[in-house]
């Protein structure tokens, strides 16, 4: 939702995304523009909770050090089945973003 600048609402629960096999939630700092995965069979929320309610509780740990807060700018990307790596990289939605 993150290309059409809208909310990443309507999602998902987080028990309907594991069972589909996407374990990892991608996110990108507002602050730095890093993306990275998280994953969710280690969250501790509810099965039911959607996915979007994730993205208040999403801190950048660089970030927070450096402006000495948790720093919370952050926006939900993508659902994944894997991690981020060099064989799977982030998700781009625009045309020469990386």
């Amino acid at each position: 939702m993150l290309a059409f600048q809208g909310p990443a609402q309507p999602s998902p629960a987080l028990g309907d995304a594991l069972n589909a096999g996407y374990h990892y939630l991608e996110v990108k700092c507002l602050g730095c523009d890093t993306h990275q995965t998280v994953a969710l069979d280690i969250t501790r929320r509810p099965k039911w909770t959607p996915i979007h309610e994730l993205e208040r509780y999403m801190r950048c740990k660089g970030c927070s050090r450096r402006v000495g807060h948790p720093f919370k700018r952050s926006h939900l990307v993508a659902s994944r089945t894997n991690k981020i790596s060099a064989m799977n990289p982030a998700s781009s939605w625009w045309p020469g973003e990386r």
